[in-house]
């Protein structure tokens, strides 16, 4: 099961069972556990449970695997595979019960993103990618929206957890809101990558997620004929990163240029950098 098709297979299946896990906690009462970055970035009992069983699963699966996960150390395998675990992304709607945050697991081969599942545990909507294969929802094809006019774009965006961070972001965001359609806040980084493959987005930008957050959607957006970067962004010393790529940028292929030109206008991207 190495191939990136059985990979994918793998993945929808051990965050189908850990979404349920979600699914049925979130139907009792919810509290948070710890914080993490700070007082903002909550842990509940619910991600542990969930990454737990994630890791289990997969390693009964494939005992030799890799494992990074948000909330658990990491585990060193010997097959040239790691898995990458998101057990919760969207904590915070999970918190409040608002229907929007997914079990996201994604699967390298010799460090590139060969497969991924992204499922919103809330409504049990389930996306799927393997290299080379497509992307799926729920098991049909996805496809991007033809690329508008910028000024016609509906952009999806996040925030992050410090104060100094956020503060940075909403000062862009601001710039951007009138020179495209809208822009949304939905919560969950990879289910905006869905929802950029999936037509119901124009565009995804967000300084800061990290490798957990995008790894499966990531995949699933680029197969739906997005193209994907991680690229250096202007708060890169507020989040200790300097000139590394902290901006995480999703949009259709045809409308990549014209949507990075905007980002660095709006003062996301470092000019000249893309």
């Amino acid at each position: 099961m190495t191939g990136a098709p059985g990979l994918r297979d793998l993945a929808l299946a051990v965050a189908r069972q850990a979404a349920s896990l979600v699914r049925e906690r979130g139907a009792g009462e919810v509290r948070v556990a710890d914080t993490k970055s700070s007082s903002v970035d909550v842990v509940t009992d619910t991600d542990r449970e969930s990454e737990q069983l994630l890791r289990r699963l997969l390693l009964e699966a494939r005992p030799d695997d890799s494992i990074l996960g948000e909330e658990g150390a990491d585990h060193v395998g010997s097959s040239g595979v790691r898995w990458i675990l998101d057990p919760i992304d969207g904590t915070v709607n999970f918190l409040y019960g608002l229907p929007e945050y997914a079990v996201s697991v994604a699967a390298e081969l010799d460090g590139e993103v060969v497969a991924g599942a992204v499922v919103n545990a809330a409504t049990g909507v389930e996306y799927a990618a393997a290299r080379g294969s497509g992307s799926t929802r729920d098991g049909r094809p996805l496809r991007v929206r033809p690329a508008p006019p910028v000024a016609e774009r509906l952009v999806l965006t996040g925030f992050g957890y410090r104060s100094d961070v956020r503060a940075g972001q909403a000062e862009r965001v601001a710039r951007m809101l009138p020179r495209v359609r809208d822009v949304r806040r939905m919560g969950s980084c990879a289910l905006d990558l869905c929802h950029v493959a999936e037509g119901s987005a124009d565009g995804y930008v967000e300084e800061g997620p990290n490798l957990w957050d995008h790894a499966a959607g990531s995949l699933v957006a680029t197969e739906a004929g997005a193209r994907f970067a991680l690229l250096p962004g202007t708060l890169g010393e507020r989040l200790d990163a300097g000139r590394q790529p902290t901006v995480v940028v999703a949009a259709p292929e045809e409308g990549w240029d014209a949507f990075v030109t905007l980002l660095t206008e709006c003062g996301f991207l470092l000019p000249g950098r893309e």
